[in-house]
């Protein structure tokens, strides 16, 4: 890692700090439950608006239609073209 100081000591660093959501992902074939990684301070919608095609999901979990577990991965990347809906863990509510 780099670590860079300007003239009056101020810290700059390459790393971006993230915290991880639990999420459920509806894709066009599949569901996926992991974790994405957003900025503190934003929201999922604009993890999701970034530049960037593909999204990081870790400790994903990838289910066919029918509901069944497919496989398991520490890390996949979702090409965010795919993506039907994607729900935070936190907002589901079951009555």
């Amino acid at each position: 890692m780099l670590t860079q100081f300007d003239e009056k000591g101020k810290i700059f660093t390459n790393v971006i700090s993230k915290k991880p959501v639990m999420v459920t992902i509806q894709t066009s074939t599949n569901k996926i439950h992991g974790e994405i990684y957003v900025r503190p301070n934003e929201r999922i919608k604009d993890e999701l608006d970034r530049s960037e095609q593909f999204i990081a999901v870790t400790n994903a979990i990838v289910y066919s239609p029918q509901d069944v577990e497919v496989y398991r991965s520490n890390f996949l990347t979702l090409n965010l073209n795919h993506i039907v809906w994607l729900i935070p863990d936190d907002e589901v509510h079951s009555e």
